[in-house]
Formats: C-alpha cells, sequence, structure tokens
C-alpha cells in the first residue's frame, strides 16, 4: 500500500480506501471479512456516509480494537427515512444520526458537511445552524477536520473559497469529467453516459482540482467507476470498457487526489481492486480509451506519462500540474507550489523533443518548461 498526504489535514492516507456502503444489510460475518480483507492489505480510510444501525455497528463490532488504526470519513446529514438514506439539514434529525455515530466510533477523523451539490444545498448549510454546529463538534473533539462531498465543481468551489473545509470528497472518473458542467453527472448514471457530449476535460472540474492543489485541500475519490458502468461493454462511452485499473489510476493522477474508496462487498472484490499496485503501468494506462472520445484534449496534459521517460530524468506530469496551478493566479502563487517545483529538476531540460513525440494529445511540454522555469522558478 501507497500512502498520502490528505491536504492541510496532514494526515496519510492510503492510495485506496474503502467505501462501505454496499455492506449495508449484508450479514455480520461478511462485514468483518471484507473489512479484514481491506486492512491486511493497508487500507487505512474508511467512509461510512450510510445512516443505518446495523450497518454502523457490525462495522464497528468489526474494527474492535482496531478503531485507532484506521480513518473515517461520516457523514453529517446523512439520515434514514424508511430504511432508505435521505439527504437532512433538520438538526434534530442531523444530530440524531451523527451523534449515532460518536456513540459507536468515539469521534470521527473527517466530519463530511453531507452532498453540497446545488446552491440550495450551500445555503441550507452555510447560511443555517448546520455549519454552526459542525464547528462546534470541532471545538470539541468529536470531529477532527471538516470536509465535505459534492459532485458539482461549481458549488464545491464555492465551499471551499469559505475557508472552512480541510478536505473533500468528489466524484471523479474520465467520464464525468468531460460532462459539461451544466449537465447532472446522476442522469449520466441513470440513462447511460452519451458519448457525444463528452468532450475534453470539463474546465469548471480542471479549475476546481487546481484549487485544491492551490489552496492544498485535499481530495478523496467517489464513483471512480461510474457504478461500474464504465466497466461494463453495454454501458461505457468509449469504444471499448475501461478496466478497474485505468479507472483508479486516473482517480489517482488528478491534482490534489489522496485517495481513490471503491465499494467492495466480498474478500475476492477486495483482492481483485488491491491487485492495482502490483498491475504493469500497460495495465494502468488510460490515455489510449480517453483518447477514442472528441479529440479536444489536443495540446492538454492529462497526466497520463506517456511522455516518460525522459532522458534527464524530469517528472513531466508532476511539473506540469504545478505549471497549471500557477496559470491560476501567476502573480499569487502560494510558497509550497513553489516549493515543491524547486524540488523537480525541470530547468535540466534538454530540448530533446522525445516527449512530445510520445504524447498523444500534442502537448507542447518543451514550452511548458520553460513556462514553468519562468512563472514558477522566477528565471
Amino acid at each position: 500500500m501507497n500512502y498520502r498526504e490528505l491536504g492541510k489535514t496532514g494526515k496519510k492516507v492510503s492510495e485506496i480506501g474503502f467505501g462501505l456502503e454496499h455492506l449495508d444489510r449484508k450479514p455480520y460475518a461478511q462485514v468483518e471479512e471484507t473489512l479484514n480483507e481491506a486492512l491486511r492489505h493497508g487500507v487505512n480510510l474508511l467512509d461510512i456516509f450510510m445512516p443505518g444501525t446495523e450497518v454502523r455497528e457490525n462495522i464497528q463490532k468489526a474494527l474492535s480494537t482496531r478503531r485507532k488504526d484506521v480513518y473515517i470519513q461520516g457523514h453529517i446529514g446523512s439520515t434514514d427515512v424508511g430504511k432508505q438514506y435521505d439527504i437532512s439539514r433538520d438538526m434534530p434529525t442531523v444530530k440524531k444520526y451523527f451523534e449515532e455515530m460518536l456513540r459507536l466510533y468515539g469521534y470521527i477523523d473527517f466530519g463530511m458537511l453531507f452532498f453540497i451539490d446545488s446552491e440550495e444545498d450551500y445555503k441550507n448549510v452555510f447560511e443555517t445552524e448546520f455549519i454552526t454546529y459542525a464547528e462546534r463538534l470541532k471545538k470539541n473533539g468529536d470531529i477532527h477536520h471538516i470536509g465535505f462531498s459534492s459532485h458539482n465543481p461549481v458549488t464545491a468551489t464555492k465551499v471551499i473559497e469559505t475557508g472552512t473545509v480541510e478536505m473533500m470528497m468528489f466524484s471523479i472518473n474520465p467520464a464525468f469529467d468531460m460532462i459539461p458542467v451544466e449537465e447532472s453527472v446522476f442522469d449520466h448514471l441513470d440513462n447511460n453516459f452519451k458519448a457525444d457530449v463528452l468532450r475534453g476535460l470539463d474546465p469548471k472540474r480542471a479549475e476546481l482540482y487546481k484549487l485544491c492543489t492551490q489552496k492544498n485541500i485535499g481530495i478523496t475519490v467517489m464513483k471512480a467507476l461510474g457504478s461500474g458502468k464504465l466497466l461494463s461493454p453495454e454501458h461505457t462511452p468509449y469504444k471499448k470498457p475501461l478496466t478497474t485499473y485505468q479507472c483508479v489510476h486516473y482517480a489517482l493522477s488528478r491534482p490534489a487526489v489522496a485517495s481513490v474508496l471503491p465499494g467492495c462487498q466480498t474478500i475476492e472484490e477486495m483482492a481483485q481492486i488491491m491487485g492495482y499496485f502490483s498491475a504493469s503501468n500497460a495495465e494502468k494506462d488510460y490515455a489510449e480509451a480517453i483518447s477514442t472520445v472528441r479529440n479536444d484534449f489536443a495540446g492538454n496534459c492529462v497526466y497520463c506519462s506517456h511522455c516518460q521517460p525522459c532522458p534527464v530524468g524530469i517528472d513531466i506530469a508532476t511539473v506540469t500540474k504545478y505549471l497549471d496551478i500557477g496559470h491560476l493566479d501567476e502573480g499569487n502563487i502560494p510558497p509550497s507550489i513553489r516549493q515543491h517545483y524547486a524540488a523537480l529538476n525541470s530547468a535540466d531540460c534538454i530540448e530533446c523533443g522525445h516527449c512530445e513525440k510520445r504524447c498523444p494529445f500534442g502537448v507542447p511540454v518543451i514550452k511548458n518548461m520553460k513556462d514553468a522555469a519562468r512563472i514558477l522558478g522566477g528565471k
């Protein structure tokens, strides 16, 4: 297992975490064995959004004395109506469900403001007692960090600009990233992806990922497999289905992403997803697949690393990520971004052009290295 720092929280989380929603209403023995398999592989990040008492108790029982070995994302506002999850901003209801979670787990590492997708969601959280409650939980030590979950890049950007949150759970996969921001990702999940609307990376999503890196907001990823539809020959918008490893690698290559949390419900599924760490680079490569959609990626880096190896050892994708962040506000680049850039050796570029010949998207790498030296290195 590899671990990454989750933004300004400072916590190091496993690159693959565990979303436990598919263990809801499963027998305790299945919960226990699947969770044990995850922990055996070094998973230390669990997402528990499910409001049902039984599944929460099963997870707590299976963890037993190992609670201290994991970080839990617990969602504030996830409630249960007729055994179906619901979103609530009614404070007595919100408190009832979250405080039951605190009773079971003692504390929650990442208290997630649940499902902020619209302007109405934003107002119902940030202009009410809801946010006051979350801040009080943090002050009292009941939650250690405030995060939020969202599927909408515009609303997510607005939440981040409040300065209140330290991390975000966001839906990321190659198809979602190409859906115009005006469209609902849920419409595409419900009615299948419409390949004709998929273009290059939506600008608002690209800006969100850069903003998260600029402000040190760590991202954990949901829906990395598009609810399984990207793996399906019938539902994929590409010429052929993606693989699990391609989807995971795509998400982990986005700026600011620390962990991908697939939903597994058996030890076999967990073992299969963990095969990612022993998979070859060819098995993880997503560039050819996404290039089969409209070629609107031309000239834009997707951090696929087809440009490697560089003869002088430059990590071209990482340099380009920092350059993209620098372009957001060239007059106000965070010192941390400059420091990270300084640790790289992009100034050693010999302009051989090998990287540009290998790039499937026609990225002007040599120009980018010069721009990075000017913007990030002050040269």
